[in-house]
């Protein structure tokens, strides 16, 4: 079984201060755009670095041939920066308690593999886990990332011809999305997937009901994976 999992609101709370700050800065060397007075009207949670970027962007009167022209800059200028912005970072106290016992529970049954599925740019991602130290649960080479894809549907099917085997993607029958937002659920649906939404983040159980379980914290996460899964707790 492939376990695609989010990372900010799923894996980690409250560890997005560097990485916006990061964001804007690239935003400003790139653009010459100042992102904090821009208005985005439209919810951050849930969607790709690229997306939010482009949403800020427009917002300040920038054209999208432009945007398009300038996004590996963006990503590589934010990637840069996150790193030295996060160089002393101490991220372990926002893990989502209880996660990563049950990150170790799922690495230690046979046939069940761990991913990534998030917005982030695939630097950031990998260097936000690394130092809330839970980056050895999720290999390299794997998952989906924001710098794969603007839409954020599009990222479980990337995940899914990464982890198979040359010409026959993993199926969709054995691929769970674990996510904190609408969005989750939305690209799980996408590729025809199963979903399940925890309560970790900045939705409710009702604003999640959507997904195939709603969980509430790493314990409801563990009974839930336990049903589906149908493996021992």
């Amino acid at each position: 079984m492939l376990l695609l999992f989010d990372i900010d609101g799923t894996l980690l709370r409250g560890a997005t201060d560097a990485h916006r700050a990061a964001m804007h800065e690239a935003l400003r060397v790139v653009h010459g755009v100042e992102p904090d007075g821009v208005e985005v009207r439209v919810p951050v949670a849930g969607r790709t670095d690229g997306d939010i970027a482009r949403s800020i962007l427009l917002e300040a009167g920038i054209s999208a041939v432009r945007i398009d022209e300038r996004a590996d800059a963006v990503r590589e200028v934010c990637c840069r920066t996150y790193a030295r912005f996060s160089a002393d970072l101490d991220l372990a106290p926002l893990v989502v308690p209880g996660m990563p016992q049950v990150l170790e529970w799922l690495s230690s049954h046979d046939g069940t593999a761990l991913a990534l599925v998030t917005g982030n740019y695939e630097a950031v991602a990998h260097l936000k886990l690394h130092r809330a130290g839970i980056g050895r649960w999720f290999p390299r080479g794997q998952g989906a990332f924001g710098s794969d894809s603007e839409d954020r549907a599009a990222l479980p099917a990337i995940a899914r011809r990464r982890a198979g085997r040359p010409g026959a993607p993993y199926p969709r029958s054995e691929t769970v999305v674990i996510g904190d937002t609408p969005r989750d659920i939305a690209c799980a649906r996408a590729d025809g997937l199963r979903c399940v939404a925890v309560t970790t983040g900045p939705y409710g159980a009702d604003e999640l009901s959507e997904a195939d379980f709603v969980a509430d914290g790493s314990d409801g996460l563990r009974d839930a994976l336990t049903e589906l899964l149908r493996i021992s707790p």
